[in-house]
C-alpha cells in the first residue's frame, strides 16, 4: 500500500476514482491494421520517402506510419461508443471495422493491392463532450485529475501533468490560467442519452465530410454549446 498526501489521477478511458469525473469522460474504441512487411519495390511504389506520421482532414479521420520493420500501421475513422460506457477484451477487436478500414486502405493505396494484414487490434481511449483534456481537483486540492485526451495524448499529457502539479500546489501560473485549465467541458447525460447524442453527433460528422466540410444544424448547436472539434 502507497500513502501519499497528494494525488494525480490518469485512468485514462478507464472509471476515475472520483465519483464525480466520471460525468464528463467516455471510453470510445479505436482499431487499427497492420500489413505484412512491405518489401522495398513496394514502398517504392507509394512515393514515400521518409517515415513521416500522416492523417486525412476528415472529422472521421485515418493516422498511418510506416514502422521501423517496413509495415504500414493503418488505423482511425471507425470510432465506437458503447452503450453504458462498455468496455472489456471482448471489444478489443471489431470485425466489421476492420474489414471497414481494410476497405479504405486499398482505396488510399490501390497499388498495394495483394498485401495481407499480419495485425489488428483495438482499445479505449478516453473523450469528453469538447474532445480535447480538461482538468479537475479534489479533495481540498489533494487530488489533481487530466482526462479528455481524444486519443491525442501522446505529447498533450506532459503539458497536462505539468497543470496537475500547478494544481496540486495551488499555484496560479500561466497554464493555470488558460480558459482551457479554468472550464470543464459539458457533462454526459445519464444512458440512454449520451449513445443517442454520440450517434447523433457521428452522423452530423460523416455529413460534413460528405458535404465538403460544411457544418449542419446540428454541428453549429454543439459549437455554440462549447462542444466538439470547433470548441
Amino acid at each position: 500500500m502507497v500513502h501519499a498526501r497528494r494525488a494525480v489521477l490518469a485512468t485514462s478511458a478507464f472509471p476515475p476514482l472520483v465519483r464525480a469525473i466520471r460525468r464528463y469522460v467516455v471510453p470510445v474504441y479505436d482499431y487499427v491494421l497492420v500489413t505484412e512487411p512491405l518489401p522495398a519495390a513496394r514502398r517504392a511504389e507509394l512515393g514515400w520517402q521518409g517515415r513521416q506520421g500522416l492523417t486525412d482532414m476528415g472529422n472521421r479521420f485515418h493516422y498511418y506510419r510506416l514502422t521501423s520493420d517496413d509495415r504500414l500501421l493503418w488505423g482511425g475513422y471507425d470510432a465506437v461508443y458503447n452503450l453504458r460506457n462498455g468496455m472489456g477484451p471482448h471489444l478489443d477487436e471489431r470485425a466489421a471495422t476492420f474489414e471497414l478500414l481494410a476497405g479504405h486502405f486499398f482505396e488510399t493505396f490501390p497499388q498495394l493491392d495483394g498485401i495481407r494484414f499480419s495485425h489488428r487490434w483495438g482499445g479505449a481511449i478516453d473523450t469528453c463532450s469538447r474532445f480535447f483534456p480538461f482538468f479537475m481537483h479534489a479533495h481540498g486540492r489533494r487530488v489533481a485529475f487530466a482526462a479528455g485526451y481524444t486519443g491525442l495524448g501522446v505529447a498533450a499529457t506532459r503539458f497536462g501533468a505539468n497543470v496537475m502539479l500547478d494544481l496540486l500546489d495551488g499555484a496560479r501560473t500561466e497554464r493555470t490560467r488558460l480558459k482551457m485549465v479554468r472550464r470543464k467541458p459539458l457533462p454526459f447525460p445519464p444512458e440512454p442519452l449520451a449513445w443517442v447524442g454520440v450517434k447523433l453527433t457521428t452522423a452530423a460528422m460523416v455529413r460534413q465530410d460528405r458535404n465538403g466540410g460544411k457544418r449542419g444544424p446540428w454541428l453549429r448547436f454543439t459549437d455554440a454549446l462549447g462542444m466538439g472539434f470547433d470548441s
